[in-house]
C-alpha cells in the first residue's frame, strides 16, 4: 500500500498529510496552539454581489401556478425548520433550528466542543453531512424567491431570524458547523447573496448587516486557519471553494494583496483541476457542477472584484461546460456518473435537480455572451448570475454527436433517440469508484442502463455503490478493479491502453491489478449496439453485470427490458443469467429499487468472453 501511495499520490501529498494529522494532535493535546494557526479578520464591507430584482420578479411571475406553489411551500416548511436537504429530501431540524443536531438520529453534537476534537464519521450521530447541511443556507434562496412571488416579508423576517440564530448560536471555533472550510464558504456565499436581495428589495435591520459582518469573520478566520488542509491534502472542489472564500474574505476586508494572492491562487486550481479537454479532476458530474456553481459567483462579482480570470482559465470552463452539454440526455439530465453527494449550491432554477441545463446555460452565457438553448425554467439561474435580460442573448445550437474526451475517459455514441457513454481512464489522480468500462445507456429520455448512485458516504450501501459490481462493466471473481481503503482512498489504480473512437465504434482495454486485461469493444449497428468483452488473465469466473430502472423479463436469447408494460430494449447474449433487485440513489439519502443482470461464462485457457447485442425499441 505504501509503495502506492507514494506512486500514485506522492510523497508531497503523504507528508502533508502527515503534518494535517500532526496539527490535529497537536491542537487536541495541547489546545491554546490552536491560536498560533488563526489570523486577524477586519471586515470592512459586505455588499459584493448584486442582483437585479425587476427581472427576477418578473420572470418568477410567469412561472406556472404549480412551480410557484412549489418555491412557496418549501420555502413555509423551511421557516418551521423543515429543510429540503440535499435537493431530495424533508428533513425537520427544528423551530428554532438546531444547527448541531442530525435530524435522522436525532443525536446532538456537543457545540461546546472545539471543531478539531469532533469525529469526521461517527456511527452514533451519523452522516455529518446532515448536520451540515442545514448551515448552508441553500434554503435562503427559497425565503428571496417566495417574498418576490408574494411580497409577503414573513419571508425577510425568516432570513432575518435564521441569520440571527446561527451566529448566536455558532461561536467559532465550536461546534460541528466550524469542521470544515468548504461549508464555511458555502454558508458566506449564500447569505450574502440573500442578504444583497433582501437589502435591495428595501428589507434591511441594522441587525442584518452585523450579524452578516459576523458570519463573513468567523467562516473567513475558519478558511485561513485551515487552508493547508483543502490545498495540500484534498485537491478537490473543498480547493476550489476555499479560494472563493478567500476572494470573499480578502474583498470584504479591503487587502488588495490577499485579494490578488486569492485570484492567483484560483487561476493555478482551474489550470491543475480541469483537463485540456474539459474533464473534471474528482471524476464526478455532481462535483463538475458544484464547481461549475462556484465559477458562475466568481464571474458574477468581477465587477466588484475589479479582477477576472484569464482567458486560458475561462477556455478550460467553456471547455467543461461543452463536454457536460456532450454528455446530456434530451431531458437536461447527464449519467450519474461518480461520486454524487446531492449537492447543488444554488437552488434558483424551477427544474428538477438532476438537469443540468441551468449551470450550463448561465457559465456558458457568462463567457460566451450567448445562450445553449431555447427559453425555459432553467433560465432563472442566469438572470441571477448573469447580469443581463433573457432576451438579451442569442441561441447558439450546437450539434450533440459521438464525443470522445480521451485525457477526462469519456466516449460516446450518439443515435437519434438517445447515447451510450462507456468511461476508460488513466487516472492522473485519485479516482473515487470502481467504473472502469461502465456504461450508461440513454433512450428516449430514459436512462435504461444506470450508474448505482452514491446515497451516502457513511453507510455501507453508499460504500457499496462505489464499487465495481455497482456498474455496468465486467467482474472478475468477485474482484475488485483496484485496491480500497477506508471511505475515500483508492490505490494501485487500474490503467488502460488501445484506445479507439469514431463515430460508430469504441474499443479500449483496462489493466487492472488483479493481473488481468478487460477489453471492452462496442458497435453502433441498426437500432442498437453490439458489445464484446474479452478477459485475458488469470480466474475462474467473468459477469457482465447490468443495472436497470427497468423491469427485466428473461427469454432463450437473452433479456428484456420493460418500462410500463412496453418492451423498449432486448439484450441478446449467451451465459447463465440472474436478476435480482437492488438499489440506485438518483439523490443523496434517497434509493430506488432497480434490477441487477449479471450474465455469468467461465474461463477457458485464462481467456473469458462474453458477447451481447442490445436492440432498442421505438416508443
Amino acid at each position: 500500500m505504501i509503495k502506492s501511495l507514494l506512486t500514485e499520490y506522492g510523497l508531497p501529498w503523504i507528508i502533508n498529510r502527515l503534518l494535517y494529522s500532526a496539527k490535529l494532535k497537536i491542537m487536541r493535546g495541547i489546545p491554546f496552539t490552536e491560536k498560533l494557526f488563526e489570523k486577524k479578520v477586519n471586515i470592512n464591507r459586505i455588499d459584493i454581489f448584486e442582483v437585479n430584482i425587476d427581472r427576477l420578479e418578473e420572470f418568477l411571475h410567469k412561472l406556472s401556478i404549480k412551480k410557484k406553489n412549489e418555491i412557496i411551500s418549501i420555502a413555509d416548511n423551511a421557516i418551521e425548520g423543515r429543510i429540503t436537504a440535499f435537493s431530495s429530501i424533508e428533513l425537520d431540524y427544528g423551530s428554532p433550528i438546531n444547527w448541531h443536531s442530525n435530524p435522522i438520529t436525532k443525536v446532538n453534537v456537543d457545540k461546546t466542543l472545539k471543531w478539531h476534537c469532533i469525529p469526521d464519521f461517527d456511527t452514533d450521530k451519523g452522516d455529518i453531512k446532515i448536520i451540515w447541511e442545514a448551515s448552508r443556507f441553500t434554503y435562503f434562496f427559497y425565503f428571496a424567491r417566495a417574498y418576490l412571488i408574494t411580497k409577503n416579508k414573513k419571508y425577510y423576517n425568516a432570513f432575518s431570524n435564521h441569520l440571527k440564530c446561527w451566529v448566536t448560536d455558532n461561536n467559532y471555533s465550536f461546534g460541528v458547523n466550524y469542521k470544515c472550510g468548504q461549508e464555511a464558504t458555502l454558508r458566506m456565499i449564500n447569505a450574502l447573496i440573500v442578504y444583497s436581495f433582501f437589502k435591495a428589495c428595501g428589507l434591511e435591520k441594522q441587525l442584518d448587516k452585523d450579524n452578516i459582518f459576523a458570519l463573513v469573520e468567523g467562516s473567513y478566520k475558519k478558511i485561513l486557519s485551515n487552508f493547508f488542509y483543502a490545498h495540500k491534502c484534498i485537491k478537490n472542489n473543498h480547493t476550489f471553494s476555499e479560494i472563493t472564500g478567500l476572494i470573499i474574505g480578502a474583498w470584504c476586508s479591503e487587502n488588495e494583496k490577499k485579494l490578488d494572492k486569492a485570484y492567483r491562487l484560483l487561476e493555478k486550481e482551474i489550470g491543475k483541476q480541469f483537463f485540456s479537454d474539459g474533464g473534471y479532476i474528482q471524476y464526478s458530474f455532481n462535483y463538475q457542477r458544484f464547481v461549475l456553481q462556484i465559477m458562475e459567483f466568481i464571474l458574477s462579482i468581477n465587477n466588484k472584484t475589479k479582477r477576472n480570470i484569464s482567458n486560458n482559465s475561462k477556455n478550460l470552463l467553456k471547455k467543461s461546460v461543452m463536454l457536460l452539454y456532450q454528455m446530456q440526455d434530451q431531458t437536461g439530465d447527464v449519467p450519474n456518473y461518480g461520486s454524487n453527494d446531492g449537492a447543488l449550491i444554488f437552488p434558483v432554477t424551477s427544474v428538477n435537480y438532476r438537469d443540468f441545463r441551468p449551470v450550463i446555460n448561465t457559465v456558458y452565457a457568462q463567457l460566451e455572451g450567448e445562450k445553449l438553448y431555447a427559453e425555459g425554467n432553467f433560465d432563472e439561474e442566469l438572470l441571477w448570475f448573469g447580469g443581463k435580460k433573457i432576451v438579451e442573448y442569442n441561441i447558439k445550437n450546437i450539434d450533440r454527436e459521438s464525443a470522445k474526451y480521451k485525457e477526462a475517459g469519456f466516449y460516446t455514441l450518439r443515435n437519434e433517440k438517445g447515447f451510450l457513454m462507456v468511461i476508460l481512464q488513466n487516472f492522473k489522480t485519485r479516482p473515487a469508484q470502481m467504473d472502469q468500462l461502465h456504461i450508461d445507456l440513454w433512450h428516449n429520455g430514459i436512462n435504461i442502463l444506470c450508474d448505482s448512485g452514491t446515497y451516502s458516504y457513511a453507510t455501507d450501501l453508499g460504500k457499496e455503490m462505489s464499487l465495481t459490481a455497482a456498474h455496468n462493466t465486467l467482474q472478475v471473481d468477485n474482484a475488485e478493479q483496484m485496491k480500497k481503503y477506508g471511505s475515500f482512498l483508492i490505490y494501485k489504480w487500474s490503467h488502460s491502453k488501445n484506445i479507439k473512437h469514431d463515430q460508430s465504434s469504441f474499443s479500449g482495454t483496462m489493466l487492472s491489478w488483479n493481473g488481468y486485461e478487460h477489453t471492452r469493444v462496442i458497435k453502433l449497428i441498426k437500432n442498437g449496439y453490439r458489445i464484446e468483452d474479452y478477459v485475458v488473465g488469470v480466474g475462474n469466473k467473468c459477469q457482465i453485470i447490468f443495472h436497470s430502472p427497468c423491469e427485466v423479463k428473461i427469454n432463450k436469447d437473452g433479456f428484456e427490458l420493460i418500462d410500463r408494460t412496453t418492451v423498449i430494449a432486448k439484450v441478446i447474449t449467451i451465459g447463465m443469467i440472474d436478476v435480482k433487485k437492488s438499489y440506485r440513489s438518483l439523490y443523496y439519502l434517497k434509493k430506488d429499487k432497480i434490477s441487477t443482470i449479471t450474465v455469468s461464462s467461465v474461463f477457458e485457457k485464462n481467456h473469458c468472453n462474453i458477447t451481447f447485442e442490445i436492440i432498442l425499441f421505438q416508443k
